[in-house]
This record gives structure tokens, C-alpha cells and sequence, in this order.
């Protein structure tokens, strides 16, 4: 700002050196003698067409056509300023009297271009290296002035950063300026229009020479921008930019701001300020353009998030640490976004994944160390709560903490990884304990069938641009342990008792005591050959492929009922079960039947071979069959070398 008064100064000498030339020199060369005098304090080049009209009582004033004010010499985007006509009035009686009150200045129809250089040099800093060799002092543009009123009508503002390639244009631009002491407020009202948003901005700077001059002045400000409301109270410093004090601000949906800083709206996921964000706290940002809230409340689509918040430029991107604590957290659609694993239920087993596009361009914004606590945590297909958990964002790759976290009446630990660097991937390392694994399952993929409590460790990494991609490619392992529970629509001993498979459906279940399995997954399909269920009626061994991606599976369920006290005997009636999550098929396996019936009719002919061996051999009670032809084979050689003994004696006969 400390540029434009610099120049409204030195307008403001040009008056003086019009009116004393009035009666002596033409207009045309007022006009040029103000150009030269613009030029030496300014070093920019000053143009003037039509010549200037001044007047010399009460007000001494000038008129012109339109004027240009050249941009830095490293600009190609034309000139600083444009305008169809400029007006300028200096109260005669004030400046006999050593004021310089200004009475009314005009701009009509300005173009006025604010640009940053690749270097970060401004194109409002004049004189020296920058534009010329005189500086605004040697005319007196310091010299202290007030304003009754400065006008710029339908005007229109630019700003191009040729460093980080962000522009910004507000088009439509009304502005009304006053000051009337050089040492008290500055009040200017603007209003305008940005990418197609009303934007309108209200401030008071209360001490305008501290502020002119580099210091530090009591500040209010509102503005709105679309539908997005700010407000400010504090303080603040004009060289280099530094505020500090109370900030209110309703944000919206982002889109009107995003328009007005030159830049894209964010995408970001529903609850966490896709409909709309709200800020309110004690503010500071510091001449280094870091910004620190403290005691901030945060309001993101409803969700009301307390904490501190620290926001630093970076090198490549903002960098946000914080600290936040929330009540309840609503999350109506899960990150991955679409339907599918977030439809939960009877859904999400009947349609499949969700195919939808996963957009995580948003995780490319900032990084970000925040630290969460929440009583509940509602992700639209899992709900958990309390929460404390941690999240690291770093060049896109963000890392989910879970440092205690509450789960379906047990808790989650470990860590959750999307990594958005090359594509999108997921994997996570957790270990859940005493979790009620029918509702997880049931939100997380629609089974509802296994009742139980117990322990799941899980490691996991998938990768894809939709759900579907990344459950058809997911790889990992873990380990199942619970305890006393039931499967649900599966009747295994009325299977047995009646070798009928058709014992499933509603109603029907099976209840065991403990039930364990380790998996291994590998492109989508897990993987199990271990699983142990114990049961007061039914224990049973399992060992098949779960189709986590297809959403299928081919499993082998050996049943035995009415084993002995020792664990031993007992009725065996193996299954097979295929198809879908949502329709299994349930069959006698009668290739596993087929391959038993040999096995035991392999054992029953070694048994008779086995038993005519013992009794040819003589086998004794606790004997085995190898000692008793070892035995035998001595008896036999013992004998036969007596019998040839005698024979040699002569007494065989």
C-alpha cells in the first residue's frame, strides 16, 4: 500500500506545479513539465493524453485524459496503470497554510497490475535498480496529506506472482478512500468481482502514519467473498505484511476464496470441509508469513474441532501442525469416496466395490503433523470412538497413527498408510483386540454370518484407483483368534446327523467355543489351511481361498461331531462351500468322502496284512512286527547253523 501513497503524493505536487503555471505555461506543456517531474522522482515513465486542465480557486485541482504509469523495466504485461481519466483537488486555503489536504482524487476506469517477479522483486518498488534512480522522498511524497475522498470507479485490479505462477484479477472494482488526519484512520470500502464472485472488503487502518511508515497499527477488517464471511481485529504491519488479533470466518465452500487467491478449489472429503469451513480464534501471522492460531475452533461440515494450529510457507508446500480435539466426528462418505464398502450391509455384499475414481490430489496441498483426539469417529462404513490418533502427511503420503482407538466394543492400534506419490496405494499394519467381529465385518464388506469376540492382527497393502482395483490386488497376512461364538445360517450338525447339506438359512446356526486361522493374501484372495474351530457339540478344521476381491470364495469344512471324552472318534462329514459372499453354496464334499472311503479301505487291507504277519511271525504282546521278524529271522539262522554243525560232527544222523 505504502507504493500507492507514494504516487498520490507526488500527483498531488504535480497540482501545485500545475496551477502556479497556469497563467504563464499552456496546458500541453503543464502536462509535460508533470511527466518530467513524475519520471525523475518515480523513475517510471508517466503518459498523458489530451493534455491537463487545472484549476486554480477554491480548489486547486487538475483534470486529465488518459494516463499510463510504465511497469518495471522486467515486466512484459504492459503497463502498472491504466485510466480513462484521473482528477485530483488540493484545498487551496489548507496549502497556504502548509497542509496538503486533498480533497477528492479520481481514477476512472483503471487498469492497475500488481505483479511479483520470479526473483520476488515487486513491480511497486520504484527508483534505484528497479526502475530508476530517484527515489519518491525528493519530491516531498513523504510529505504528511490527507484525503477527503479517493475514487476509483469500475476499475480493475490484477495481481500475477511469476514466481509461483498464481494469478488473481478482480474486475468491476469500486473504491472509496478517506483519511481525514495523516496521523489517525484509513478507511476504505471496496467492492468487486472475482471468477464470477462478489467479493467487498471493509478495513480501518487506525494509525495511518505508523503504519505508512512501517510500524504496527490497530486494524479492522471485514470482508465477504461469495458466500464466505471474515472478520478482523487485532493489529498489523504493512512492510513486510504482519497481523496479529481475533479472527472470525465462515468460509463456505471454499470456491469463492479459492477464486479470489488464484487458486483451485480443493478437493476435499465430506467432513472435512467439502460443504463448508468456519474459523474463529486468535490469529498471528508473522513477517516471516507463518500463521499461528491459538485457542481456535474449527468448524468442518457441522464438526466442531478445538485446538492450535500452526501453518509455515515450506519450501516446496505450507506445512500445518496441530493439535485438535472434537467431539463427535462425522464422516458421511469414506474417503475412497463412491459406493460401495461405505454403502455397508446387505449392499455392499449384493453390488460389489465401488469402481468410482479415487481422488487424493488433496493430499498434495500441505504437509502436515496433526495430532486428534475425538470421542467418536464416524467414517460412513466403520464407526469408532474415543480416538486418539496421529496423522503425518508428507509429499502426498499420508501415515494414520492409531495410537488408542476404540472399535466395536474392543480397541485398534498400529498404523494406516494412503500413499498418493505414483497412483493411489493402501496398507496398514493393525492389531485389534476384543472386537465384535460381526459388526465390523458386516460394515466393512456386508458378512454378517460369524459371531464372535476376540483378536485380529492384519497387515495389508493394496493398490488402485477405485476400491475394487485396490481389494482385487490387496496382498498381506494375519491371524484370527476368538472366542465362544456362532456362525449364523449354517447348521453343521444337522448336516451330519442327516448328511443333507441343506441345512442353511435363516434361523438356522452353529455355536463354538473358540475358533482360530492364519491367512495369507496374495492379489485379492486370502488364503487359509489352519483353521481350528472347538465347539461342546462340533469341532472342525478348515482350509480354502477367501476371494477378497471377487468377493467369493472355495473353502473345505471337515466337521466332526460326537467325539470321544479323549478327543478321539466321532462322525466326520466334510463340505465344500462356493459361490458368492452374498449366496454361498453348501455341498457334500464328495471327493474329500471318495478319498477318506480309500484311505480307510488302504488301512483295513494293512491291517489284515499286518495281523497274518503277526501270527506267521509269532508276534508277542508289545512286539513290534519289525522286532518279531528280526526275531524270527535269528531263531531261524540259529537253528539252521546247529543243524549244519551236526551235520560236520557226523552226528546229523
Amino acid at each position: 500500500m505504502r507504493w500507492l501513497f507514494r504516487v498520490l503524493g507526488v500527483l498531488a505536487m504535480l497540482v501545485v506545479l500545475g496551477a502556479g503555471a497556469l497563467l504563464l505555461i499552456p496546458s500541453d506543456r503543464v502536462a509535460a513539465l508533470a511527466v518530467e517531474q513524475f519520471q525523475r522522482v518515480t523513475g517510471r515513465a508517466l503518459t498523458i493524453e489530451g493534455g491537463v486542465t487545472p484549476t486554480l480557486w477554491p480548489v486547486l485541482g487538475v483534470e486529465t485524459g488518459r494516463i499510463a504509469i510504465a511497469n518495471a523495466d522486467w515486466s512484459e504485461d504492459g503497463p502498472m496503470l491504466v485510466a480513462e481519466g484521473m482528477a485530483i483537488g488540493i484545498d487551496a486555503n489548507a496549502l497556504f497554510g502548509g497542509e496538503v489536504r486533498i480533497t477528492a482524487l479520481e481514477l476512472t476506469r483503471p487498469e492497475i497490475l500488481i505483479e511479483v517477479s520470479e526473483e520476488g522483486v515487486g513491480n511497486w518498488v520504484f527508483g534505484g535498480a528497479q526502475g530508476g534512480t530517484a527515489t519518491a522522498d525528493m519530491a516531498g511524497a513523504d510529505t504528511p496529506f490527507t484525503l477527503d475522498l479517493g475514487v476509483i470507479r469500475d476499475g480493475s485490479l490484477g495481481y500475477i506472482d511469476h514466481g509461483t505462477g498464481r494469478a488473481v484479477q478482480l474486475t468491476g472494482v469500486d473504491l472509496e478512500a478517506r483519511l481525514a488526519n495523516y496521523e489517525g484512520p484509513l478507511e476504505l470500502d471496496l467492492t468487486a468481482e472475482a471468477m464470477g464472485q462478489a467479493v467487498a472488503v471493509d478495513l480501518t487502518l487506525a494509525a495511518f502514519r505508523t503504519a505508512y511508515e512501517g510500524g504496527v497499527s490497530p486494524v479492522t477488517l471485514s470482508a465477504t467473498a461469495g458466500a464466505a464471511k471474515m472478520s478482523f481485529d487485532g493489529r498489523a504491519g504493512l512492510m513486510p505484511p504482519s497481523a496479529e488479533g481475533r479472527l472470525d470466518a465462515d468460509l463456505a465452500d471454499l470456491s469463492a476464496l479459492s477464486a479470489l487467491l488464484g487458486m483451485e478449489r480443493p478437493s476435499l472429503p465430506q467432513g472435512f470441509g467439502q460443504k463448508s469451513v468456519q474459523v474463529a480464534g486468535d490469529i498471528t501471522l508473522t513477517e516471516a508469513g507463518s500463521v499461528h492460531l491459538r485457542g481456535g475452533r474449527i468448524v468442518l461440515d457441522g464438526t466442531a474441532i478445538t485446538g492450535d494450529l500452526d501453518l509455515s510457507p515450506g519450501a516446496d508446500r505450507p506445512k500445518l501442525v496441530a493439535r485438535l480435539a472434537t467431539g463427535d466426528l462425522a464422516i458421511a462418505e469414506n474417503v475412497a469416496g463412491g459406493t460401495g464398502a461405505g454403502d455397508g450391509g446387505g449392499a455392499v455384499a449384493t453390488a460389489g466395490w465401488s469402481d468410482a475414481p479415487i481422488d487424493v490430489s488433496g493430499l498434495s496441498i500441505m504437509d502436515a503433523e496433526l495430532g486428534l483426539r475425538a470421542n467418536s469417529l464416524d467414517l460412513g462404513a466403520v464407526k469408532l470412538g474415543p480416538v486418539a490418533a496421529t496423522v503425518t502427511l508428507d509429499r502426498s503420503r499420508a501415515v494414520v497413527g492409531l495410537t488408542d482407538v476404540g472399535a466395536y466394543g474392543g480397541t485398534v492400534r498400529g498404523e494406516f498408510v494412503v500413499n498418493g506419490r505414483k497412483g493411489l496405494s493402501v496398507g496398514g499394519n493393525l492389531a485389534f483386540r476384543d472386537i465384535r467381529l460381526q459388526p465390523m465385518l458386516s460394515d466393512l464388506t456386508g458378512f454378517e454370518r460369524l459371531v464372535g469376540t476376540g483378536d485380529l492382527s492384519l497387515k495389508f497393502l493394496g493398490s488402485g484407483n477405485s476400491v475394487e482395483a485396490i481389494m482385487r490386488s490387496l496382498s498381506g497376512s494375519g491371524v484370527l483368534n476368538l472366542g465362544a461364538g456362532e456362525i449364523l445360517g449354517l447348521d453343521i450338525a444337522g448336516m451330519i446327523r442327516r448328511l443333507d447339506a441343506g441345512y442353511v438359512g435363516e434361523g438356522q446356526k452353529t455355536i463354538f467355543d473358540s475358533l482360530s486361522a492364519s491367512f495369507d493374501i496374495d492379489g485379492g484372495d486370502l488364503f487359509n489351511s489352519d483353521l481350528l474351530m472347538a465347539g461342546p457339540i462340533i469341532s472342525a478344521e478348515g482350509a480354502g481361498r477367501i476371494g477378497l476381491g471377487a468377493r467369493d470364495l472355495e473353502y473345505r469344512l471337515r466337521p466332526t461331531a460326537l467325539r470321544g471324552a479323549d478327543g478321539s472318534g466321532g462322525i466326520s462329514v466334510p463340505l465344500w462351500i462356493t459361490g458368492s459372499w452374498a449366496a454361498p453354496s453348501f455341498a457334500l464334499d464328495l471327493e474329500s468322502l471318495a478319498q477318506e472311503r480309500l484311505k480307510d479301505e488302504a488301512k483295513a487291507v494293512e491291517d489284515q496284512l499286518k495281523a497274518k504277519a503277526a501270527e506267521e511271525l509269532g508276534q508277542i504282546e508289545g512286539e513290534s512286527l519289525e522286532d518279531a521278524a528280526k526275531r524270527r529271522l535269528e531263531e531261524e539262522l540259529r537253528q539252521g547253523a546247529g543243524n549244519l554243525l551236526l551235520d560236520l560232527l557226523g552226528g546229523g544222523n
